[in-house]
């Protein structure tokens, strides 16, 4: 089992000065402290105009400084807006691969595409459009990072003439793509796609089993036929995430935190935005069902305790339970609401140094007999793939000078 934290960079009003900074810097400090503790992965996601929600409008930025400051860890656009409105394909992959260099090769790129009004109105998508748009996108930005020259494209989204994008990224052939995935349908798409799913949503171990069936048994399929240049068959499962000796602590530090996230999600896609007067965390806080104590009182009532909000004990029976459940990865969703760094710090430690250790010891042993498992599937659907044809070097088209041939031969005379 692999084990990643997850930034939305959540913001709740009120803002007082300082408070964007100060939760930017906390999040690296996170990242820092999480690579020291052995911690795999740090994804950031990409959101535009999200107030309250999501401040992470450049994840590229943030995920340069995380790589600058750490040494092992892998750094994840989970995920990257790739429709052309928000960002060229030219220039993620410009980005990919100077962020993969920097890094060192640890970089993953999971592929989005939005799914608020405020998000794809603000970029003139076609709400309708916007899944075909991304994968079309996503499929070019492979190939850009990989071909030399890429040899342009006219596609339904985008149109680019042949050009060398470089840099090319240090991991060949590209860095692993995922796929962000919130229900089953999405699940069937990234594994129809060959790409990992990142599914940001919450779910119990019994529907992750479903999912992870539902993935798998695609990516073993004549359906599965890749749109990168490698397959990355691996799913991830984000889980809320609060660690305390006493549960009930856990509980008053992190419920909150997790129940505004769960909230903000469903919120902004069904209600009206007012920009620059969001009230997201006050409609929030009226809307809650059960107060921390009596949300404590249930879980003393209750027999079984597994949760990702809880004590060692209870988060090592959740993850055991989507282990088996045959998911590859846990997301920890630590940086929520109004959670506060030390809590989130502390969380972190207990969990390394507690509970991460017995399924580390089991990663070697678990990847490699997945890998083997996998081997013919994973080449038989790279066969399947349609591959953009290279161009011989008399096909590469000749770019003219900006200067008029008059100039340029005047002035050699």
């Amino acid at each position: 089992m692999r084990f990643g934290i997850f930034y939305e960079h959540q913001l709740p009003k009120p803002w007082n000065p300082g408070d964007e900074a100060r939760m930017f810097h906390d999040a690296l400090e996170q990242v820092v402290l999480a690579d020291r503790l052995g911690y795999d992965y740090a994804w950031e996601v990409e959101h535009h105009f999200l107030e309250e929600y999501s401040h992470s409008s450049a994840p590229e930025v943030f995920l340069s400084a995380c790589a600058a400051l750490t040494k092992n860890i892998r750094v994840g656009h989970g995920i990257r807006q790739v429709i052309p409105n928000y960002n060229h394909p030219a220039r993620t992959a410009e980005g990919l691969a100077t962020l993969d260099i920097i890094s060192r090769g640890r970089l993953d790129f999971g592929i989005g595409e939005g799914a608020t009004r405020l998000e794809l109105g603000g970029f003139g998508i076609p709400a309708r459009e916007k899944r075909a748009m991304a994968i079309e996108a996503a499929e070019q930005i492979a190939n850009m990072m990989v071909m030399d020259p890429y040899p342009g494209f006219e596609g339904k989204s985008f149109s680019f003439p042949c050009r060398n994008v470089i840099p090319k990224p240090m991991q060949s052939p590209h860095p692993p793509m995922w796929m962000a995935c919130t229900n089953r349908d999405t699940i069937k798409v990234a594994a129809s796609l060959g790409v990992g799913a990142l599914a940001f949503s919450f779910v119990n171990p019994e529907e992750a089993r479903a999912w992870a069936d539902i993935y798998y048994g695609i990516i073993k399929s004549e359906a599965c036929v890749p749109i990168g240049h490698a397959v990355n068959a691996n799913i991830a499962m984000v889980s809320n995430f609060s660690v305390h000796h006493d549960r009930d602590e856990a509980i008053r530090r992190g419920q909150e935190g997790f129940e505004f996230f769960s909230y903000a999600v469903n919120a902004l896609v069904a209600h009206d935005a007012v920009p620059g007067r969001s009230t997201l965390f006050e409609d929030f806080q009226k809307s809650r069902a059960a107060s921390d104590d009596e949300i404590i009182a249930a879980r003393k009532a209750a027999k079984f305790n597994a949760n990702g909000i809880g004590t060692p004990d209870d988060i090592r029976q959740h993850i055991a339970a989507f282990q088996a459940a045959g998911v590859d990865q846990v997301i920890f969703l630590q940086q929520a609401g109004r959670n506060r760094h030390a809590h989130i710090c502390e969380s972190l430690e207990l969990f390394a140094a507690e509970v991460m250790p017995t399924f580390k010891a089991e990663v070697a042993e678990r990847e490699a007999r997945k890998q083997m498992e996998l081997a013919p599937y994973l080449a038989a659907a790279m066969a399947r793939k349609t591959w953009m044809k290279p161009l011989e070097d008399h096909e590469i088209p000749v770019v003219p000078s900006s200067r008029p041939k008059a100039q340029i031969n005047e002035a050699a005379g």
